[in-house]
Parts: C-alpha cells; sequence; structure tokens
C-alpha cells in the first residue's frame, strides 16, 4: 500500500483542499462553504492524502438531542478510482468512528444506494444493513 495520511481536519487545513484528486468530493470545493463546514463544530471531517494529494474522504456529522446520547451520521465517503480497494476507505472510517466515540457518540448511522455492492461490503465490516425509507425535499 502506498503511504496514506488519514488525519481529521479543521480550519488550519483549509489548503489541503486545493489539490484534490477526482472522484474524492462530488462537486468543486467552495470556499466559503468549506471555510463554514470547517469552523462547525459538530461536523467533522477525515481526509487521506497521499502525499499533497487528497486521494479520500468521510464527512460525519454529530447529532444531539435532548432525550439521548449524541449519533454519529457519516454523511459521505469518496477515493478517487486510482486509489480504490488499498483499504483508505476503512482507515478513515476507522478514524470517523473513533472521534465520534471521543464525542460521547453511542452509535452511528449511515446510508447508501442498495446497488453500490462496493460500499455496502465495506459498511458490512461493523453493522448488517437495515431497511428504512427516505424522504428527500426541496427547500
Amino acid at each position: 500500500m502506498k503511504d496514506i495520511t488519514v488525519d481529521r481536519v479543521g480550519p488550519e487545513h483549509a489548503d489541503w483542499f486545493t489539490n484534490i484528486a477526482a472522484d474524492v468530493f462530488d462537486e468543486a470545493i467552495d470556499p466559503e462553504r468549506l471555510s463554514l463546514y470547517l469552523r462547525a463544530p459538530d461536523h467533522l471531517m477525515v481526509l487521506a492524502r497521499d502525499g499533497a494529494l487528497v486521494v479520500g474522504q468521510v464527512a460525519a456529522v454529530i447529532h444531539r438531542h435532548p432525550d439521548k446520547p449524541p449519533e454519529l451520521y457519516i454523511d459521505e465517503v469518496g477515493v478517487t478510482s486510482s486509489h480504490l480497494r488499498q483499504g483508505i476507505a476503512g482507515r478513515m472510517v476507522e478514524a470517523m468512528l473513533a472521534i465520534g466515540r471521543a464525542a460521547g457518540c453511542e452509535e452511528c448511522w449511515l446510508g447508501t444506494e442498495p446497488d453500490n455492492l462496493a460500499a455496502r461490503a465495506l459498511y458490512k465490516r461493523w453493522a448488517e444493513a437495515k431497511p428504512i425509507v427516505m424522504y428527500q425535499f426541496d427547500l
């Protein structure tokens, strides 16, 4: 495996987002949105880097509730195609789970498309899939 570093990022790492491989994020990085995201305390991100090149990311949010412990929601996992099947996604998810545990989260949840077999194989390490019904609203 290449020498890939996996790090939690904060506002001091904004410059890392200027050198990103294809397919790590769905869209181009918007500097204003990035700044807001990195400064929000319950928005979390882990990046995988090959040297200075960002080759993977996991974005997550801590959901806080008045009646139960906080939950970690993993919103997105992305790895560039040239670095797939090298264990990078697993390392990033493990790092994010550790961050969630340290923040007091007692469970983690995420979703993926039924036909995303690679993601489903990855997530199966930690839990079995549960059926849900999802609604998406335009605002």
